[in-house]
This record gives C-alpha cells, structure tokens and sequence, in this order.
C-alpha cells in the first residue's frame, strides 16, 4: 500500500517545530504532573541527582534540572562499556517528580523508577552509551514487591547507543532504551528521539509476566530510527502508537505478543523489516490498523522458528476498540518531517 508522500519544506518543518511548551502529556498518562510548580533545584552530577531524591520526603513535590554535561567523544570503544560497572539514577517508591534537562546538558547514566513511584516525568534528558551492558537501561519503569509505577511521562528526549556487535555482549552491548514492565502502567511516551539501538522499547518483562495485562501505554510523535527491533516487543497489556516515525529498522518493528493489542494509527514506516508483527512467543498477539503511511523499503520475514503472524496485508486482526482519552491524530505522510523537526531533547518542547 503506497499513498502520495506530503512534500515539506524545511521552512514549513520549522513551521510545525512549534517552541510552545507542552500543556501536559496525551494518552494514557494524562494525569502525570511530576513536580508541578515546585521550584527547581539545579543539580549537575548524579551523585547530587540521588543525594536530592533520598532527601526528598517522597511527596508533595520534586523538580530537578540537570544540568551536568558527559563527552560522548571520550567513550574511544563503545564495546568496553558493557563491562563497565552501571551508572544508574533509582527513583524507588517516591512521587510527584520531574527530572528535566538543560538545554545542553547530556548524560552517561540511566533513570530507573521502581516500585510504589507514582507521578512521574522525565523530559529534555540527552542519555547515550551507557556502562553496564544487561545492566543498564536508558530509562526503566519497573514494579516490584512493593508497588508498581504508574502515571509516568516520558518526553522530548533523546537516547541512543550503539549497534556495533560487541564480542562477548551480543545484543546486550547496551539493553533497553524504553522499558516498562511488571506492572508499570498509565504511562505516555511522547517526541523522543531513539536511535542506534538493538533493543529498543521493552513492555512486558516475560511472556510469564501476566502483571503487564492491565497496562496501558500511549507512544506518539517519536523518532525510531537506525535500530534493530522492540518498537515495541508489547507483551499482554494495550499500547496505542499513532504518528511515529519508524526508519531503518533492521529485525523487527512493532511486535505484539501474548495475546497483548495494539492500536497502530497514523504512522510512518520506511525501510522498515517486519514493521508489526507477532513473533516469537507461544502465543500471539493483535493489532488495529488505521492510516498508516507505507513507504518504501518494507520488507517480510519469518522467525527462525515458532509461531508467527505478518501484517504484511496491513488489515486489522482485532478492533482496539475505543482509548479512553482525547487525542488528535495528523496526516501520517507528514509524520517524518514533523519527527524530524519536534523529536528528541533540545527542540524546546517543540511539538
């Protein structure tokens, strides 16, 4: 399937690059506020990122402004770092935060948050190569034996890694760069740029983790780009992904799995091998298409084994039935320019 691909300029590009902040997330995460008004605190390390956050009573209200800067240029082999201990910020059982970049900062660590976290938003966060290998993921969003995360906001930031086959690592050179699971739930990600990654988007921690059944996740106006597979590898649960940009995509794109449903509305998809599938559990799982832009370079394939199921007609399997929350989805031929021009930190929140 093929339609007319809308021509931008790159003036009409920076037309939609709107510098507005954003009011507050679309989606499933909807009720996110982080910190809200608080004051920010700046904070340049993580060593002082953690030592604020174990301060901090756990509610009422937290904004940190990270301003610390990591030379990306210093890491002389990528294939070292998964040896290399993980450098990790942990938000564990507290609430009411947002952790937010400046304007140039990046970083060499990643965020986790776990357990009983609630209300939760981090945004304009520049995270690349990071130690740690299994270890260590861009940003995590994990329940434990003491809650499970929930209301989180993930937006305008930008994570990449490295594709590079590391020997001894294989695909855990560098693990997840957006993963929820057991439990996680209510939770929109919105404009980041991912790039150079194996293993993108995780949602579901197993095909035993049935906790991921009643999560509800909204992707939209992301930038995926340059990356191997998991767009995400959605297990149980619903996800909604509409106007994201899917390019060069080498293994696999949207992979629904374990009778979990998709909604995949208004995308753009080029150069992408087996851009919504279902593979590799014991069981499968469902997706609703609705106008999606097809470009060229899509390709199909078949596992090495198991049972599997192509979208390859691009037809619907099972109606997703209505999201809950108001939403306005544009023209999928314009989503690359858009992604292009909005995705990612330092964009000042540009929508």
């Amino acid at each position: 399937m093929k339609v007319s691909i809308l021509k931008l300029t790159l003036a009409a590009a920076a037309v939609l690059a709107s510098t507005q902040a954003m009011a507050g997330p679309v989606g499933y995460g909807a009720a996110t506020t982080g910190g809200g008004t608080k004051a920010a605190v700046n904070v340049s390390t993580l060593a002082d990122m953690a030592a604020k956050i174990k301060a901090y009573s756990g509610s009422g209200g937290l904004v940190l402004n990270y301003t610390g800067r990591f030379d990306f240029a210093s890491v002389k082999d990528v294939c070292a770092q998964w040896k290399k201990p993980a450098q990790t910020l942990e938000i564990k059982n507290k609430s009411d935060i947002t952790i937010r970049g400046s304007a140039d900062s990046s970083a060499n660590f990643g965020i986790r948050i776990v357990g009983d976290s609630s209300n939760v938003i981090v945004q304009n966060m520049t995270i690349g190569l990071l130690q740690g290998g299994e270890d260590a993921d861009s940003i995590s969003i994990e329940g434990t034996s003491s809650g499970k995360p929930s209301k989180i906001w993930v937006d305008h930031n930008t994570i990449f890694a490295s594709i590079k086959s590391c020997p001894g690592a294989g695909d855990a050179s560098f693990d997840g760069g957006i993963d929820m699971k057991k439990g996680a739930n209510h939770i929109t990600v919105s404009y980041n740029y991912v790039y150079n990654y194996q293993k993108v988007a995780l949602n579901g921690f197993s095909d035993k983790d049935t906790l991921n059944a009643g999560s509800l996740t909204t992707y939209h106006n992301n930038r995926f780009e340059n990356v191997k597979s998991r767009l995400p590898l959605l297990r149980y649960g619903k996800a909604h992904l509409f106007n994201n940009y899917f390019g060069n995509v080498d293994t696999s794109g949207i992979n629904v799995r374990m009778g979990a449903m998709a909604l995949v509305e208004s995308n753009y998809f080029e150069n992408v091998r087996n851009p919504v599938t279902s593979r590799d559990s014991t069981k499968l799982g469902y997706w609703d298409l609705r106008n999606n832009f097809v470009g060229s370079g899509i390709t199909w394939g078949a596992p090495d084994s198991g049972t599997y199921a192509n979208a390859t007609d691009w037809k619907t399997s099972k109606a997703y039935g209505p999201t809950g929350y108001a939403y306005t989805a544009s023209a999928a031929a314009g989503v690359k320019a858009k992604a292009i021009a909005t995705a990612g930190a330092r964009t000042n929140l540009a929508q």
